[in-house]
């Protein structure tokens, strides 16, 4: 079912991690069965999918981070498989859920090989000239027990908490270089100089702990903006402007039952989207990030789950939305891609949830 010539066919590169296969996480469907219209606001943010060189080392590190693998799929005729992580603490937010109805969800993509190519490496979106995808981001209970827990495994970090002048936040490093922010999920904390949080710095349980965001940079904010909160029916949950600095930060998402707080306090959230936007560059023509699937490749995708695959796909074709992959390219039916104002793929999957063909 999962050839070689099959991917072939997409013809998208040698190393594509994360080809356009048939998704267990979602059963065929009888069109007929299936409702003919959609609901923006039962759509979750999903997952972010990145590629890794060896599964063994990154599935140890976000493990360690508290999150646990809540499927795996494999494809040895096309060799590679892909690592669903998530939190899922009784006290976790999707804990029980199905893979497909849960938000703040990491897929990791390995083809076959790569672990033992000496030359193989990852982008991770922070070097020139190929930047885009940023970072992930977990927020925790007691961040400088939680840095300090990281250092002590040996973990590297890009910035730790008390370097330079924002003591709140960190930067760990995967193995594979993949930036993972650290923040706190208490209100107001102040990080490396936050004299409650040195008083139990030794405190830590990463069972609580949640995926809190992935950030992309975007070049032009108002498009981006406009084609999430249009397109996708995300909400803007908050806006951190930098404008000395030069940037400027939108946090997207789901709002779900418990809504968009109205302090705008998001760090014990899961699954928001950060849209980075550098000052100036929507007036740059030639300017382009890049998307992680374009050599070198790093970055997948982010997904959305939606309750009508059908019905979503047909909203958004009737809107004029650009495709990678429509839900009726090729043999792959159950699952969608587009693309968003710079070129990243967004997947479209069905939330199990709502598929009413049991």
């Amino acid at each position: 079912m999962y050839t070689l010539q099959a991917l072939r066919r997409v013809q998208l590169g040698p190393r594509l991690l994360r080809p356009f296969v048939q998704s267990s996480y979602v059963r065929t469907r009888p069109f007929a069965a299936m409702a003919t219209t959609t609901d923006l606001n039962t759509y979750k943010f999903n997952h972010s999918m990145i590629r890794v060189k060896d599964p063994k080392e990154s599935v140890k590190f976000y493990e360690f981070l508290g999150l646990s693998l809540v499927r795996k799929l494999t494809f040895p005729e096309a060799k590679f498989d892909l690592y669903f992580l998530a939190y899922d603490s009784p006290s976790a937010a999707s804990h029980g859920n199905h893979v497909s109805d849960r938000e703040g969800v990491v897929e990791l993509t390995h083809n076959y090989g790569t672990e033992d190519d000496a030359s193989y490496a990852i982008n991770n979106g922070n070097k020139e000239p190929h930047r885009g995808f940023g970072h992930l981001c977990v927020s925790v209970d007691n961040i400088q027990a939680a840095c300090r827990r990281l250092e002590e495994a040996g973990y590297a970090f890009q910035k730790k908490l008390a370097d330079g002048r924002m003591k709140n936040i960190a930067f760990a490093l995967d193995p594979d270089g993949y930036w993972v922010e650290i923040i706190s999920q208490k209100p107001g904390s102040r990080g490396a100089e936050d004299p409650e949080e040195e008083a139990t710095a030794t405190a830590t349980d990463p069972s609580t702990y949640r995926m809190n965001h992935t950030m992309i940079r975007v070049k032009d904010a108002e498009k981006s903006l406009k084609w999430y909160q249009e397109v996708l029916g995300m909400k803007l949950f908050r806006t951190h402007e930098a404008a000395a600095a030069g940037f400027s930060l939108y946090f997207l998402g789901y709002p779900g039952p418990e809504g968009v707080p109205a302090d705008g306090f998001t760090s014990r959230k899961e699954g928001l989207l950060e849209l980075t936007w550098n000052y100036g560059t929507e007036k740059d023509a030639e300017f382009k990030y890049h998307n992680g699937n374009d050599q070198p490749q790093g970055f997948g995708h982010i997904c959305v789950s939606v309750d009508n695959l059908d019905a979503a796909c047909a909203r958004f074709e009737t809107i004029g939305t650009t495709w990678k992959k429509r839900l009726t390219d090729g043999r792959m039916r159950d699952v969608a891609f587009l693309l968003d104002p710079d070129g990243y793929w967004v997947e479209i999957i069905q939330n199990e949830k709502f598929n009413t063909a049991k």
